[in-house]
């Protein structure tokens, strides 16, 4: 897949992808005329860098992490670093959800509130 296609796919920016290359997040081959040529597998990838990005995962901290989505193999320095990105996310999400419920709250009172004035 060109791409062009992988960025109309994934819903990511042709200069996104370029970056990902230069960060050795993903990897294309070229044809003979020199184009960007992805597997597959690439929509998925980038899919997953996506969702680490907006997980709040540094480029450097993604990079040392996806060898062990691509072999399912991870050194136990790899393993311990997985399991404290997963807690902090969890705890992210934890903080989240609170906030959320605050805000639900807000909401209700407010459109409490501009009821009892009707």
């Amino acid at each position: 897949m060109r791409i062009g296609q992988l960025a109309r796919r994934s819903g990511v920016s042709v200069r996104a992808l370029r970056y990902y290359e230069e960060q050795r997040l993903l990897e294309s081959t070229r044809t003979p005329g020199g184009q960007r040529d992805y597997p597959d597998e690439a929509l998925e990838r980038v899919q997953l860098i996506q969702d680490l990005y907006a997980a709040g995962l540094s480029s450097r901290t993604v990079v040392e992490l996806l060898p062990c989505v691509s072999t399912g193999v991870a050194t136990p320095a790899m393993l311990d670093q997985l399991i404290i990105e997963r807690d902090r996310i969890a705890a992210r999400i934890q903080d989240l959800t609170r906030a959320k419920t605050k805000l639900g709250r807000v909401i209700e009172n407010v459109t409490a509130a501009n009821v009892a004035q009707d």
